[in-house]
């Protein structure tokens, strides 16, 4: 047959397969969601989680260990505190559990990268991202705790902060808030696009962060928005985002592709707790192959036009890497 076109060509060999790969996967754009709870002795694994733990400060050498001699070099950290208030007090209590960990980190881990949630949820004892008016979260006065949180978490030795509250403004005023400190070199990585998702059930058993009423759709995104997307990654850029997020990411790989194309600056996804656990369940039923899924999903991910993957999978990643399954 006269074909001048065969693309088949090029994927003759593994060889020239790898050689002409579109999408390239690093350790390097790897990040780790790390539950840091009070207490002492704790290495809890979580129930809907199967193979994440929380852990106390005195457990923190086991996964710290883990990681980095996996070759995964960063954390995004979040924590469980013993209290909790209608204020989320512990959030930016110079010696909470967030910022205690954070110093541990720099002294025993000095090497590892260390992110920080900024929200209110895991600290409020009505599981809000913010400050109450009666059931209503009211926005401005909830970025007065943001900043304190973000501030706080600077000071600990945090490297940088992602705001996840879905607070109108937010980025604009942490900026500033984190300048006025002297903070003026810590990132701040956006929850830009970030959907009111089924798929965060599990992360809210590992945080306790479940709202005692109603939801979160007052203030995070509706799944049926795409432009409204576009409209939240701008106004964060416009008032100073280093980085923004899409979160979750499989079901939204078109809203990835969206801010890549028109964002100019990295674009990070959050693969979140319910991606991770249908795929771990999925396998153990012998539905599909653990491994094979995971490489695929997470090249999605990337090919999406995501810069940087947060995903609890981050060490099976980085051992895939090493393997040569993903690269």
């Amino acid at each position: 047959m006269d074909l001048l076109f065969r693309p088949r060509r090029l994927r003759t060999s593994e060889t020239l397969r790898k050689m002409v790969r579109e999408t390239r996967v690093s350790k390097q754009s790897l990040v780790y969601p790390l539950f840091a709870v009070d207490g002492e002795g704790i290495m809890e694994e979580i129930p809907s989680m199967e193979g994440q733990y929380r852990y106390s400060l005195d457990q923190l050498s086991v996964i710290l260990n883990q990681l980095t001699a996996a070759g995964v070099s960063k954390v995004i950290l979040f924590g469980i505190p013993a209290l909790k208030d209608s204020c989320g007090s512990q959030a930016y209590d110079d010696n909470g559990i967030v910022q205690r960990t954070i110093r541990y980190i720099r002294e025993y881990y000095p090497s590892v990268y260390i992110i920080t949630d900024v929200c209110m949820c895991e600290y409020t004892s009505h599981g809000h991202c913010g400050i109450l008016d009666g059931e209503y979260v009211d926005n401005d006065k909830t970025l007065e705790y943001l900043n304190r949180i973000a501030v706080s978490h600077a000071r600990a030795g945090a490297h940088m902060v992602a705001p996840s509250d879905m607070m109108d403004g937010r980025i604009r005023s942490i900026r500033l808030a984190l300048d006025d400190a002297g903070y003026i070199n810590v990132p701040v990585m956006a929850y830009s696009a970030k959907y009111a998702s089924a798929f965060y059930g599990p992360f809210r058993d590992a945080a306790g962060s479940a709202p005692s009423f109603g939801d979160r759709k007052s203030y995070q995104m509706d799944y049926h928005n795409r432009k409204e997307a576009i409209k939240e990654v701008e106004l964060d850029v416009a008032e100073g985002a280093d980085i923004v997020m899409v979160k979750p990411a499989l079901s939204y790989l078109d809203i990835i592709r969206e801010v890549s194309d028109i964002s100019d600056v990295p674009v990070a996804a959050y693969s979140v707790s319910g991606e991770y656990s249908m795929i771990k369940a999925a396998a153990k039923a012998g539905y599909l192959d653990e491994e094979k899924t995971v490489c695929e999903s997470a090249v999605c991910i990337y090919r999406a036009g995501a810069d940087i993957l947060i995903t609890y999978f981050a060490m099976d990643l980085a051992r895939y890497m090493d393997e040569g399954k993903i690269g």
